[in-house]
């Protein structure tokens, strides 16, 4: 257990990212700028982690097993807000980066341990609840509540592609996001 909350609050940490973008230290560009040199150094370390065997204590304490093998759980997440502040702007990117960073930890201390499709109703409402009160703040209402919607079914659906589980550290962003953009567009076309 000790583990696992060490591996929640380097997931929440992970909120200096749009931080910096709120507290004016950084501009969006040279935030989107610093993300993709850190999504370049990920992948060196991931290429040396999987292919070398390199074995740090760092990995030891905040990946999960099944990640031994496989693109760890922070990989993707460095990559998923990459891409979405790359490709929205920050009301839409920043609270979808939150969601992930905030609400997925929580949404999962709330669950079980076991490995299910759906998570259970109440890991589920605790991600919109979370989800929404973060986009409150950057988005409309109705636009904020389709974001949450988004998270929420990111972090409480496993879908599988093959033999590849969608880890919700890559979707809750792009979900998030996507269905923000999506939802911002057809409010402005229905206005």
């Amino acid at each position: 257990m000790a583990d696992e909350i060490k591996r929640r609050l380097f997931h929440a940490s992970s909120s200096i990212i749009p931080g910096l973008y709120l507290l004016e230290v950084l501009t969006w560009s040279q935030l989107g700028a610093l993300m993709l040199a850190a999504s370049a150094a990920v992948v060196g370390i991931e290429l040396l982690r999987l292919r070398t065997g390199l074995d740090l204590w760092i990995f030891e304490k905040l990946t999960r097993e099944y990640e031994q093998e496989t693109v760890a759980g922070y990989a993707l997440g460095a990559f998923s807000m990459t891409a979405v502040i790359l490709a929205f702007e920050p009301a839409i990117a920043v609270p979808a980066i939150l969601m992930l960073t905030i609400g997925d930890p929580v949404s999962g201390l709330l669950g079980t341990d076991e490995l299910r499709t759906i998570k259970h109703p109440r890991s589920l409402a605790a991600m919109f609840v979370i989800s929404l009160a973060i986009a409150w703040p950057f988005l409309s209402p109705a636009v904020a509540a389709v974001a949450a919607l988004g998270a929420m079914v990111a972090d409480g659906v496993k879908p599988r592609i093959g033999e590849f589980v969608v880890d919700d550290n890559l979707s809750i962003p792009l979900v998030a996001g996507g269905a923000a953009y999506v939802a911002v567009a057809l409010v402005s076309v229905l206005a």
